[in-house]
């Protein structure tokens, strides 16, 4: 859907010790380094997740229209610099986000997910349908970690209700609740990128219309152009 340099790659590395459960580093030339956290059990929806989201069609392919389109074909040497509290996070967050339905539209992620991920997870893909429904339904209480950061951070709750909330409404474990607190205390109101960034970018590409080449086209575009969420149609 989108053409990408010969040589582009990304090393792939498990590490502890971290908020986030996925980061890509990127290192230029088209060469990523993607780590995954493992401090905790990853779910197996999380392997398309973090798939799309740190590789494709997300930061990997963001980062390197980026350099290829913008500091090297033009020369705007800006480009090289990433400001992570920046209008520029919001795009490639939301844009990582909302790259996962558009890689996966409808029931093709579970059913990948049964065809190649359950086997060699020893699942039964029998379940794969199932579970998927789980997840649209977890997602509609997302909004719920944006309510209880910002509660967090303007000092309306304390951590210790900040992490029953998480668990309550998350629906998580209280190390996951924990490991999701520390990322709002480290990046504090960065998160707001994941959530409404990805509703924006995903009311974006529904307005190219139900074509999905229409859609991967306005996804190539707002990857390899500046683009500022107010440039985003809704």
């Amino acid at each position: 859907h989108i053409a990408l340099p010969a040589q582009e790659r990304f090393d792939l590395e498990l590490v502890k010790g971290k908020s986030w459960s996925g980061y890509n580093w990127y290192k230029g030339n088209a060469n990523s380094l993607i780590q995954v956290n493992t401090d905790l059990p990853l779910r197996i929806d999380r392997a398309v997740d973090l798939g799309c989201h740190e590789g494709y069609p997300g930061h990997h392919v963001l980062n390197m229209l980026l350099e290829r389109n913008l500091a090297r074909a033009k020369g705007w040497v800006e480009y090289t610099v990433y400001p992570l509290y920046s209008p520029q996070s919001f795009i490639a967050e939301g844009s990582a986000n909302a790259g996962i339905d558009l890689a996966f539209p409808g029931d093709e992620r579970s059913a990948f997910e049964a065809a190649k991920l359950y086997p060699l997870a020893g699942l039964d893909p029998a379940s794969a349908k199932s579970y998927g429904r789980l997840l649209d339904l977890l997602h509609l209480l997302a909004g719920a970690r944006m309510t209880i950061s910002a509660n967090y951070l303007d000092g309306k709750i304390d951590r210790a209700a900040a992490l029953d909330l998480l668990q309550e409404y998350q629906l998580v474990s209280r190390k996951r609740a924990e490991q999701t607190l520390s990322f709002t205390e480290n990046y504090r109101s960065y998160v707001i990128n994941y959530g409404l960034g990805q509703d924006m970018v995903t009311a974006d590409l529904t307005r190219s219309g139900p074509a999905p080449a229409a859609r991967w086209n306005r996804m190539e575009a707002l990857l390899s152009q500046p683009t500022l969420p107010a440039d985003l149609r809704h």
